[in-house]
């Protein structure tokens, strides 16, 4: 039987999304045209520097890097050089909760967070760095060590499939407020430091303890929240009579009735605005993705790319 693309993934899907990472960038040097330009961009480090040589200053060198303890003590300008670092890895955290397995227009949050992490671990291992990552459930907790190869990014995206496949209406959501924290718990122990970490979720039971977390992992690497949300967060259809489905099994919700708009948007909503408002208050950046529309576009837009253009024949 054919695989719906809105519903689950396939790992050829996810493979064809390769082309897709082209002049997709996550660091700190922006196009003015990207989410993450300005504040938003101080907060990312991009790569580290390193102190390769004192020598002596050349005509066009920058005078920013005169050392003037050097200059003074040998009596001519010197300058000290470094070198950008050569390994920035990556750790693409995403989440497969049932809390993902929903979608009012396009997809299941599910499928578009697979999509955004195969995109950025193609654009990771493009840039000659080491992706690996953690793909969680409810019940399962798959961790990938990061590495600089094919093979990697292949058993990462394999994993991605494996739990995205197992996304079901009839599964129990047995999963309690703060059980995202376990999953940052281990994120904090893959990525100790200078790493760029991307967390591809829906922040389902958030809590208190999950911003300590959040500001742990921030206090040494690069994190970015890739919020992915459903247009009924914001705004819900005031029809009679709404069906909501997963593909194969369906529920009849009545939203004319204004206590239960009320309900499902008041707790949507709230959840949005408290991550956005961890901008201010934690060394982060957030990236809201909706689900209701294309993954692609939506990340050129956000990441200041451009749609390739077409030839002309």
């Amino acid at each position: 039987m054919d695989v719906d693309a809105r519903i689950h993934v396939s790992l050829g899907h996810l493979k064809n999304l390769q082309g897709a990472a082209a002049g997709l960038t996550f660091l700190p040097s922006q196009p003015s045209g990207s989410v993450l330009n300005g504040r938003h961009a101080s907060r990312l480090r991009g790569r580290g520097l390193n102190f390769e040589e004192m020598r002596g200053y050349l005509p066009g060198d920058d005078i920013r890097a005169i050392d003037w303890k050097a200059t003074a003590r040998t009596g001519s300008p010197h300058v000290r050089v470094f070198t950008e670092e050569r390994d920035r890895p990556a750790l693409l955290v995403v989440d497969q909760r049932m809390s993902m397995f929903y979608g009012s227009r396009l997809n299941m949050k599910s499928v578009t967070a697979a999509e955004v992490a195969a995109i950025a671990a193609f654009r990771v291992l493009t840039a000659g760095d080491r992706v690996g990552g953690i793909v969680f459930n409810e019940a399962e907790r798959l961790e990938y060590v990061p590495r600089r190869s094919r093979r990697g990014l292949y058993t990462f995206l394999e994993g991605i499939v494996r739990l995205n496949g197992r996304l079901n209406a009839d599964n129990p959501a047995t999963a309690e407020p703060g059980s995202l924290n376990d999953v940052l718990t281990s994120a904090a122990r893959l990525a100790t430091h200078d790493h760029l970490v991307l967390i591809i979720s829906d922040f389902d039971g958030i809590d208190e303890q999950t911003e300590r977390h959040l500001t742990g992992i921030a206090a040494h690497n690069d994190l970015i929240l890739v919020l992915v949300n459903d247009p009924s967060a914001r705004v819900l259809s005031r029809q009679a009579k709404t069906i909501l489905g997963d593909g194969r099994q369906q529920a009849e919700v009545d939203f004319s009735r204004e206590e239960v708009v009320r309900a499902v948007t008041e707790l949507s909503a709230g959840r949005l605005d408290r991550i956005l408002d961890w901008q201010t208050r934690i060394n982060l950046s957030v990236l809201p993705v909706s689900a209701g529309e294309e993954t692609l576009d939506q990340l050129r837009k956000l990441m200041g790319a451009a749609a390739p253009r077409r030839r002309v024949r």
